[in-house]
């Protein structure tokens, strides 16, 4: 079986096809368009079976991989830290596309539990929805920031609540304050008012969108204690699909919450794992402390860590990682008893996830 290298820029992708002993068997460029997808899949034909190997770079390459799935080929991602070592291996020296494509076919050969591609479902609605509200609330933040500087140099004693600037009742306070205010701060703190109050409302708007979309998704999900429509949309966004991970520990791994081991002979060390997907991650801890506060299990498990001799924050991370399993069933769960539909926009441009 030969397997398909492609390495995915803007305007154009590489094919380069190798056999099972990593030997180049032909190459193409196509154009980075529907035409230049449907020669690139006439081409790949030649080979018969084949597996097809593409660099993971899925802002560049989500409607080619979404076009390969729907012509029936199986598709699997490569990181791009696993492709420096192939190059150095290579013979031929340098780096170009072709270069780049048949060393992302020799890592594919290399590695047999590459992830694989599959086309988008709500759960990347989902995502999109979260990245989204993300920007907005990190415009908010900057634009709130620079409204307090200029209401305290209006008006030092004007009362603003803290965490007040995403409340739409002191966007009205606020307003009628500035009205008797004359001059350039007044006229920007106005500005910044309104901007503040527009930004609200969109964020308001998409938690509600979110709501809609994770209840029918998650219900196993959002039943875990501390975990709310947020949280929940993160994890699912970021996910992508339980269904990848082989297991709890895998997931774990994923998530930054398994510790990295760091031991030889015959003692066994391990030490914290600072990588991981950084959005879950401050997920679980959200949920991991809401537990401690409001009391429970997790709460239990909190004291029991330090009647240990733990640390406060080494039983949190020893939570986190409970958390993280107990995510990783809910998720299974969900996702065996859910029946997705698809939406008219998923049949009308199908994307990959």
């Amino acid at each position: 079986m030969h397997v398909v290298g492609i390495d995915g820029h803007k305007k154009s992708h590489t094919l380069v096809s190798v056999n099972q002993f990593g030997r180049r068997a032909g190459t193409i460029t196509v154009a980075a368009t529907p035409a230049g997808h449907a020669q690139a899949i006439k081409w790949i034909t030649q080979f018969g079976q084949v597996l097809l190997a593409i660099e993971d770079c899925r802002h560049l390459t989500r409607r080619f991989e979404a076009d390969l799935l729907l012509a029936g080929h199986a598709v699997v991602r490569v990181h791009t830290r696993l492709m420096a070592g192939a190059r150095r291996s290579a013979r031929e020296r340098g780096k170009s596309d072709p270069i780049d494509a048949e060393a992302v076919a020799r890592v594919a050969l290399r590695e047999p539990d590459l992830p694989r591609a599959s086309l988008a479902g709500p759960a990347r609605d989902v995502k999109l929805f979260v990245d989204h509200r993300r920007r907005l609330v990190r415009s908010r933040t900057a634009a709130a920031n620079k409204l307090r500087w200029f209401l305290h140099e209006l008006d030092p004693e004007l009362p603003v609540p803290s965490r007040g600037l995403r409340r739409l009742c002191v966007f009205d306070t606020l307003t009628a304050a500035l009205a008797g205010h004359g001059g350039a701060v007044a006229e920007i703190a106005r500005d910044l008012v309104t901007e503040c109050r527009r930004l609200t409302e969109q964020i308001n708007a998409l938690e509600v969108r979110l709501r809609k979309l994770v209840e029918p998704l998650a219900p196993s999900l959002l039943a875990i204690p501390g975990c709310g429509v947020i949280s929940a949309a993160v994890i699912i966004g970021e996910t992508a699909g339980v269904a990848r991970f082989k297991s709890k520990d895998a997931f774990a791994h994923f998530t930054g919450t398994a510790p990295i081991p760091v031991w030889s002979s015959n003692k066994v060390r391990v030490r914290l794992n600072r990588g991981g997907n950084r959005s879950i991650k401050h997920a679980l801890h959200m949920i991991a402390v809401t537990q401690v506060r409001r009391g429970g299990e997790g709460a239990d498990y909190f004291a029991k860590q330090q009647a240990r001799g733990k640390t406060p924050k080494e039983a949190v991370r020893l939570l986190r990682r409970r958390v993280s399993d107990r995510v990783f069933r809910a998720l299974l769960a969900d996702e065996t008893t859910s029946q997705h539909t698809v939406s008219a926009a998923d049949l009308a441009i199908p994307q990959a996830a």
